[in-house]
């Protein structure tokens, strides 16, 4: 790490025009505080964490039933901050109760879609109702403030409702995956300790009806703390599907929510009261439950969504998520603490054909666009004409996170669905930072795969094995100031958070990223740090040999390990999914070796050019490279809880058995 150098950057693609950088929201906020461009903004805001962050409130309007005394304190020291010290305030009314009474309330809160064709849109008034109505349910059901739910549903607008609804009465959310197996249900609401699981009978996907009861059935048989399943029906009565009942512990969304009062009291938590846990997989043992609060998360999120992607109440937003990946959270309070319009689309995205993404944009007029770099190289299979057959001049920003792009990926998306006109606002954090570390912004110029900077209140840096910063060369992403969306420790396990962030250069949060700072000053994401390859002593991130191998004609989508090697230490091995149309053949995986030899040298010559259907990756695009690693070398794989597609560790293994 730190000592070699850099190879991506390349020339700027985009530049903002005047009138962007006019009419950005961050410049108003830049120009209210006197600050002249962006470098002395993101100095301050770094420098002075108090006075950024009181900015921030101010510029989201958030409202306090009581005004804290101070804005952090570090008493405890850095990994412990305490922010809003004093104040109180519940952020269900920032987002929701604050509107009512004014022009927003007549306005969209979310535009839904199902799969099967089905819409459905609430404004800020309706949404509100059924978050109250929701509320009164689960006080029915005995819940109180501090008690844990669990939310595992498809994208629908009964989750957004029961969301918020948990945080009104001053419960704790537990957003969960809508595709986990009981097993993983069953490991976080046994760690939570949940009283009740909101779930739904089923979901649609390619035309199949998917159970979904069962599943919540299989897990709730083993939480002892599991009093209730609120059941959502998302099936028609024709579906043919059996839903069990137990009428001891089931309620139907329709007999026991609908019926209540649109009226409910919003309990006046503390600022930093608990807001939820967001589990994320750790690669040994149990997933880590980061633990977030009322002016946290939402704070973060929202101010992520503001001044990185220039976000105000006129635009529609649609972030290709889950609700248990951390995106599905953030864009809900993001969008609601500015007023704006939200997408949800419960479905696969090339069903029933491959246009389905550019259809649900032309048709909700959706100004911003959130897509990972996994599912555009799935489109890219489709070529240009789905695309092209859709309206998209409602467009002006396209997001991506999830995974590190590769240079023609980001091309295609840039010129083929921005036209070369969007810039692609690119974007990387985690479940424990409640959004990013670095982003881009409509103020700076961009350079494909690249970000522009840390966003405004993030003190980001790249470093070497001594903690000091690098530039041209990689190194470890680390934080050295405390921001508002740290979480709060993990969930009964403060001693993990620790060690996880804290425990390599003191008062240093060390995120597990690879990240490089080019020469124009521009960052790069190459990958976790843990995912790392040295092979000869030379370190480099899997990005760097997947970029190169996906310039081959025959080749959408790569993986990169690096696996014992008696000679180099470790030896590359790569992992290639091929194009329609494309064979796998000893002549390519030659072509493709020898590719990468002549791109990165002669000692990165891949050891194995191995050809599968498919790379196992999370429900959130991310492919699961220690998975792959551990598969290959018969090792147990670890925590495959989040895997959206179990199958393709099996086609790991049996490749690693014929080599």
């Amino acid at each position: 790490m730190g000592g070699e150098q850099f190879a991506f950057g390349g020339e700027i693609v985009w530049r903002p025009t005047a009138a962007h950088i006019e009419q950005a929201r961050l410049t108003a906020f830049m120009r209210r505080h006197g600050l002249p461009d962006y470098a002395a903004l993101l100095a301050r805001s770094t420098a002075d964490v108090a006075w950024f962050w009181e900015a921030v409130f101010e510029d989201l309007g958030l409202e306090f039933y009581e005004p804290y005394t101070q804005v952090v304190d570090l008493s405890r020291g850095i990994a412990w901050p305490r922010w809003c010290v004093g104040g109180r305030m519940n952020i269900v009314h920032n987002c929701l109760d604050r509107w009512i009474g004014t022009p927003t309330e007549q306005r969209a809160a979310l535009h839904w879609e199902g799969e099967e064709g089905h819409t459905r849109t609430l404004t800020y008034g309706e949404l509100t109702a059924e978050v109250n109505r929701c509320a009164n349910a689960l006080r029915a059901l005995g819940v109180g403030p501090g008690d844990r739910v669990g939310l595992f549903l498809p994208m629908t607008p009964e989750l957004v409702a029961a969301f918020f609804a948990v945080m009104k009465i001053g419960a704790i959310v537990l957003p969960l995956f809508s595709g986990y197996g009981a097993e993983a249900v069953v490991t976080r609401l046994r760690d939570a300790e949940a009283s009740v699981l909101v779930t739904a009978d089923g979901f649609h996907r390619r035309g199949q009806v998917v159970a979904m009861k069962p599943t919540a059935d299989l897990a709730a048989d083993q939480v002892p703390s599991l009093r209730h399943l609120l059941v959502v029906s998302r099936l028609p009565a024709d579906a043919g599907v059996a839903v069990p009942w137990n009428p001891a512990r089931d309620h139907r969304w329709d007999e026991l929510v609908s019926t209540q009062s649109p009226v409910a009291p919003t309990e006046r938590t503390s600022a930093e009261d608990p807001l939820m846990i967001l589990y994320t997989s750790g690669t040994t043992g149990t997933p880590k439950g980061a633990l977030h609060t009322h002016c946290g998360f939402p704070v973060k999120a929202a101010q992520d969504i503001a001044h990185c992607f220039d976000v105000g109440s006129a635009d529609t937003m649609f972030w290709v998520t889950d609700m248990g990946w951390m995106m599905g959270p953030w864009e809900v309070f993001g969008m609601t603490l500015l007023g704006g319009t939200m997408v949800l689309y419960d479905g696969a995205l090339d069903y029933p054909g491959p246009d389905r993404l550019w259809d649900l944009v032309e048709r909700h007029r959706v100004t911003v666009l959130g897509i990972s770099p996994t599912l555009v190289r799935a489109l890219m299979k489709h070529g240009e004409a789905p695309v092209a057959a859709h309206d998209r001049s409602s467009l002006r920003i396209l997001g991506s996170t999830g995974e590190p792009w590769n240079p023609e990926s980001w091309r295609w998306l840039f010129e083929h669905v921005g036209g070369g006109r969007l810039p692609i606002i690119n974007y990387s954090g985690g479940t424990e930072t409640s959004g990013g570390l670095v982003a881009g912004n409509v103020l700076t110029p961009l350079k494909p795969c690249a970000f522009a900077a840390p966003p405004p209140g993030i003190a980001a840096d790249v470093v070497d094995e001594q903690g000091q910063p690098v530039r041209g060369r990689v190194g470890e992403l680390v934080v050295r100031a405390p921001w508002i969306g740290m979480t709060r420790g993990f969930w009964r396990d403060d001693a993990r958070y620790e060690r996880t962030y804290w425990s390599r250069f003191p008062g240093v949060w060390v995120h597990g990223d690879w990240a490089a700072i080019d020469d124009d000053g521009l960052w790069y994401i190459l990958g976790r740090s843990d995912d790392t390859i040295k092979v000869a002593g030379k370190r480099l991130g899997p990005a760097e040999v997947e970029s190169v191998l996906v310039e081959h004609p025959s080749v959408v989508e790569s993986a990169a390990i690096g696996v014992p090697d008696e000679l180099k230490g470790q030896a590359l091995v790569c992992f290639c999914v091929l194009r329609p149309g494309h064979t796998p053949s000893p002549a390519l995986a030659d072509a493709l070796t020898a590719m990468v030899a002549e791109r990165l040298g002669k000692p990165l010559r891949p050891k194995a050019v191995v050809f599968v259907d498919d790379l196992p990756k999370t429900r959130n695009a991310k492919v699961m490279r220690r998975v792959i690693r551990a598969t290959w070398l018969g090792e147990a794989p670890g925590d495959l809880s989040s895997l959206e597609n179990p199958s393709a560790v099996d086609a790991v293994r049996r490749a690693a058995a014929q080599h």
